[in-house]
């Protein structure tokens, strides 16, 4: 007997050939679409269906773009799984031509404002850490164990300090401190303390003998304190931690008269981050974050997005919503510099795509990657950022980042994030000490089942319990809250931060 009951698919353009499966178990053989197809595969949930015949080399089209072609002839209603799509080549860069799109400009949104801190180079954090920078991994034992005794001995008798958090990483030594791409590493070490987060007072904790001299992190504050370990003051390790605890609290006191100030939107940094992706996220999370995005830079803020090989196969997309040709050639430019670094290496952008990617229905990269460009909204790229290079510019930038979830956070912190927000289908514990993360899921099942690690669940646009802009303005609000201190992010609730983990493409000797 025929199946009776229709079952929801998602097809995001009018020009696709394919939809994605709804249902949270997927659908089987025979069970019928709310468009009339009946499956002829079982089919998991978020993979493709053809909603059409389609011949061996024809194009497989998903956001009306192609996201590869047909390895062999399918059937309607196939599931179109990883073994069927052959990848397309990726967009040839010296084929790109800028010519500006043509859209209306976003309209100003007014009287929305945030509780933050402001500093006296004019930015504005959205958390007042002590912050203690290191200049070579061997005092990484040493920061982790003062900052335990700090917050144990120091941190109550400074209430106004919500934290202190060491800037370990493994780069200082050991390694080719003069090539040419070490200005990446040492960079970003430099503008991780100009973090607005960290209010302009970072201690700097150096051994003495590395190549990478605890001097040249130093941020140009009266107030910069050195300490490095091998000064022939120091008598023993006792010595040492009452050394670093006499300047921790100079640092604490100076931090503890910052109070929170009411401040426009447009004093917030905001980064967009994804980890974990799968099908829904192009359509459901990764919309709805490109809403609030498009609403923070009608109010005169900063959103920051990143990871360069997840929007490599979009580029198209991207450079004509460039400012200006200047933005375009410095996009095009980030993207060469990529390809290049990945042919050294002797892979391409396809060694991105992570076998949980491919089990929530993403075929390849370039199907992951215009799902990823999604988040950035539809407002026009004002600058373009080169690793570690900090914001200069409000409203909608491109900071040139590898995808790693890890290093990624990284490098939009060292760039100025003073909130990041991140959306997964697989899920991820991802936080970072040094700034707030939302993490907004694409499917309610996530949701429930890490109910309390999501911080928004946007899987109820796929079931059409919400609508894109409904979780857009939701997320916006929530992200307001969570500047000013009104809420707290799940992960800084738990406790969950990951390790920094600086971008370093030069050589290690």
């Amino acid at each position: 007997m025929e199946n009776e009951c229709c079952y929801r698919a998602i097809r995001v353009n009018d020009l696709d050939n394919v939809a994605i499966i709804v249902e949270a178990n997927g659908l089987k053989s025979g069970d019928r679409l709310d468009n009339g197809i009946e499956l002829i595969d079982d089919v998991p949930q978020g993979h493709k269906v053809a909603l059409e015949h389609l011949s061996a080399g024809t194009p497989i089209i998903r956001y009306g773009q192609v996201i590869g072609y047909a390895e062999a002839d399918i059937k309607c209603g196939q599931w179109i799984h990883e073994g069927l799509v052959r990848m397309p080549e990726s967009p040839a860069l010296d084929k790109i031509v800028f010519s500006p799109l043509s859209a209306p400009a976003l309209e100003p949104l007014e009287g929305y404002s945030f509780e933050g801190y402001r500093n006296p180079d004019g930015s504005v954090g959205t958390r007042n850490i002590f912050g203690i920078s290191t200049s070579v991994q061997c005092v990484a034992g040493m920061g982790n164990l003062v900052v335990k005794r700090i917050k144990e001995e120091l941190l109550p008798k400074y209430p106004n300090v919500d934290d202190v958090v060491v800037l370990n990483h493994s780069y200082g030594c050991g390694v080719a401190i003069n090539a040419p791409a070490a200005i990446i590493p040492i960079r970003t070490l430099q503008s991780l303390t100009h973090n607005p987060n960290l209010g302009n007072e970072v201690m700097v904790l150096g051994l003495g003998c590395e190549k990478l001299q605890p001097q040249q992190l130093l941020s140009g504050s009266c107030h910069d304190l050195v300490l490095e370990l091998q000064d022939e003051s120091l008598k023993g390790f006792s010595g040492m931690v009452d050394g670093i605890l006499e300047m921790a609290e100079q640092k604490l006191e100076r931090l503890n008269q910052r109070t929170r100030e009411t401040c426009p939107v447009s004093d917030l940094v905001v980064g967009l981050q994804c980890g974990g992706s799968d099908a829904f996220s192009g359509v459901t999370a990764n919309p709805a974050v490109g809403f609030a995005a498009d609403l923070i830079v009608r109010a005169g803020g900063t959103v920051m997005f990143s990871e360069v090989t997840e929007v490599r196969d979009g580029i198209q997309q991207l450079v004509p919503r460039a400012a200006n040709a200047e933005v375009a050639e410095a996009l095009l430019r980030e993207m060469a510099w990529y390809d290049r670094y990945l042919d050294l290496g002797e892979v391409d952008r396809s060694a991105n795509t992570t076998p949980g990617n491919k089990q929530g229905g993403l075929a390849n990269i370039v199907e992951k990657s215009l799902g990823s460009i999604v988040k950035s909204g539809t407002s026009p790229i004002v600058d373009v950022l080169s690793p570690g290079e900090r914001v200069r510019k409000k409203g909608l930038v491109f900071a040139a980042t590898p995808a790693s979830d890890f290093i990624c956070g990284t490098q939009q912190l060292a760039s100025g994030v003073t909130l990041q927000v991140f959306t997964t289908g697989r899920g991820t514990p991802y936080g970072l000490a040094l700034a707030p993360v939302l993490k907004v899921t694409s499917r309610t099942a996530l949701a429930q089942r890490w109910y309390d690690l999501i911080d928004l669940d946007a899987g109820r646009i796929a079931s059409g319990e919400s609508s894109i802009s409904e979780v857009g303005w939701e997320l916006f609000q929530l992200i307001l809250d969570v500047a000013s201190g009104r809420k707290q992010a799940a992960a800084d609730r738990l406790g969950l931060h990951n390790d920094l983990v600086i971008f370093n493409p030069a050589p290690v000797t």
